[in-house]
């Protein structure tokens, strides 16, 4: 009887790992797909099955966040760091959940870890901008703006950045980062309407209201 019990125990520890791969793999493809409830019943089960699997704990994370599931979300990624402190992604998810939540300091605090991992994360430094621009340090966050832009010039830098020199009243600024904008996604109301703002704010009457008619087509579309 002993001698049976032992091998049913040897037999599901040996399966339980596999079991919990599916379940991590089918997760994985949920999430992939946007079934972001389905993919956090199988990350459930793959934990249930195996509870140090760090990327079920990253992912279920990243699915509670496309859920704006805010607080599990967190849970999750601050697993992920205390299983691999190393990880300077999962204090860049971590960030995103605090920045969702308004957690300025948190979000700083974050990145700046992120960041010591890994210098050249453009979100990183996006992120840590819009919160030190929240909590009243413009000229810093321009810094990590600029050095977002540098890695990674895309539509957010670009407009992040605008919103700040908007904040300091440098509006030629603003219209050069929101040229960017538009020209990366002409298809977006978003960079129209707030280049509408600088250039009414330096006396531009005709090309303000012909951004924010372009704006409020594009709104409509």
């Amino acid at each position: 009887m002993v001698a049976a019990l032992s091998g049913i125990w040897l037999f599901r520890r040996s399966v339980d790992p596999l079991e919990a791969q599916k379940s991590l793999d089918a997760g994985e493809r949920q999430l992939k797909a946007t079934h972001y409830a389905e993919a956090i019943l199988s990350f459930d089960h793959a934990l249930a099955l195996k509870s140090d699997l760090v990327k079920a704990y990253q992912l279920r994370g990243r699915a509670n966040l496309a859920l704006v599931q805010l607080e599990p979300a967190i849970r999750d990624f601050s697993k992920v760091i205390q299983l691999r402190p190393d990880s300077a992604e999962a204090f860049v998810d971590r960030a995103a959940a605090r920045l969702g939540q308004q957690d300025y300091q948190g979000v700083i605090a974050d990145c700046g870890e992120a960041l010591t991992r890994d210098s050249r994360l453009a979100l990183s430094y996006n992120m840590r901008g819009i919160a030190l621009r929240e909590t009243g340090s413009p000229q810093k966050a321009l810094q990590d703006f600029n050095r977002a832009v540098e890695l990674a010039p895309n539509e957010s830098s670009y407009f992040q950045r605008a919103a700040t020199y908007q904040l300091i009243g440098e509006h030629k600024m603003a219209i050069a980062d929101l040229d960017e904008v538009i020209a990366l996604f002409p298809g977006s109301p978003t960079g129209y309407l707030a280049r509408a703002k600088s250039r009414a704010a330096i006396g531009d009457l005709t090309g303000a209201r012909s951004d924010r008619e372009a704006g409020r087509i594009l709104e409509g579309r």
